[in-house]
């Protein structure tokens, strides 16, 4: 008898933004994955066991709502190179794959970049349109945030 294989879906998933800040702010902010919930949608908070920006080989794990479910994430920093590239790779029962920020100085800003690739089982017809919505509004709000934070 022959075992039913599951297809498995792989999507990626880039958007940027131009943030009118210095790149090494924003470098120092988004390197700090217990500080994601703070304009993420989908993190409900991370350990890191540390303050600061992570190192490459840095592990640490994540709680995010998943269409309403909470999964836990385990992460390991792949790249850390300041202050221009962070990647983290994750794994979960729901969804494995890749968060890679690339920064570049732009104008009196910061160019942004966030690429999202994962990999799922799921066999849910919104979840990407999904995905591309929230991955939209956590950019968003990284530039609020961060513009925010310059006129304070």
């Amino acid at each position: 008898m022959r075992a039913v294989k599951q297809s498995v879906r792989v999507e990626r998933i880039s958007q940027e933004r131009f943030i009118q800040a210095p790149i090494d702010a924003i470098y120092d902010y988004v390197t700090q994955p217990d500080r994601w919930h703070e304009w993420h949608p989908t993190s409900l908070g991370a350990d890191t066991g540390t303050t600061g920006s992570l190192p490459a080989g840095a592990r640490f794990t994540e709680m995010i709502d998943l269409l309403g479910v909470r999964v836990p994430m385990s992460y390991r920093v792949q790249i850390a190179r300041r202050p221009d590239e962070f990647k983290t790779v994750f794994t979960s029962l729901a969804v494995d794959g890749s968060i890679h920020y690339f920064l570049q100085p732009f104008r009196d800003g910061t160019l942004f970049k966030r690429v999202l690739t994962y990999e799922t089982e799921l066999q849910l017809a919104s979840l990407h349109e999904r995905m591309i919505e929230l991955s939209a509004i956590a950019l968003d709000r990284l530039k609020q945030r961060m513009e925010n934070a310059l006129s304070v």
